[in-house]
């Protein structure tokens, strides 16, 4: 039976011992959906997504990036880590939808599943701040991890 991480065996909360792991490289995808009411998505669409508050896509990819680089002062167990990639991703797909996916690369001890899927989260809440003055009728879904690699197990999900 598998046992909670982060839970020692008096059940206290601590940080994951990683000191005698290899130092490998780490990566991890995660990707989410913003959805929108169709005519909004369709405004949007017809302002390349420029609106009164600036550019979206471009400032919520610096807002995932940001995100992913402070997850582990979000996430209170998480270990600081010192990313060598972080890649950002949007763009509009079916049903009114944008795809949010966020890469992260670091050379360490512990992988990076939580930066990726903190960068996703980030930048789909920039999506929404920017855009709420249209709507209030946005939803943020799906949030996952969709593949990490460089520690004991790998994980490729369908996409």
């Amino acid at each position: 039976m598998s046992t909670l991480s982060h839970v020692d065996e008096n059940g206290l909360p601590g940080m994951v011992d990683v000191s005698p792991k290899a130092v490998t490289v780490r990566t991890a995808i995660a990707e989410g959906l913003v959805r929108f009411p169709a005519s909004v998505f369709t405004q949007l669409t017809e302002q390349d997504f420029l609106t009164k508050k600036g550019a979206v896509f471009q400032t919520a990819i610096i807002a995932g990036v940001m995100a992913a680089k402070k997850t582990a002062d979000l996430i209170p167990l998480c270990h600081p880590l010192a990313l060598s990639n972080c890649k950002v991703e949007i763009e509009p797909i079916k049903d009114n939808q944008l795809k949010v996916s966020c890469l992260v690369r670091c050379e360490g001890k512990t992988g990076v599943e939580m930066e990726a899927l903190t960068g996703v989260s980030g930048a789909a809440l920039c999506i929404y701040d920017m855009c709420k003055a249209l709507t209030h009728d946005i939803t943020i879904s799906d949030i996952r991890l969709v593949e990490k690699t460089g520690g004991k197990s790998d994980l490729h999900a369908n996409r």
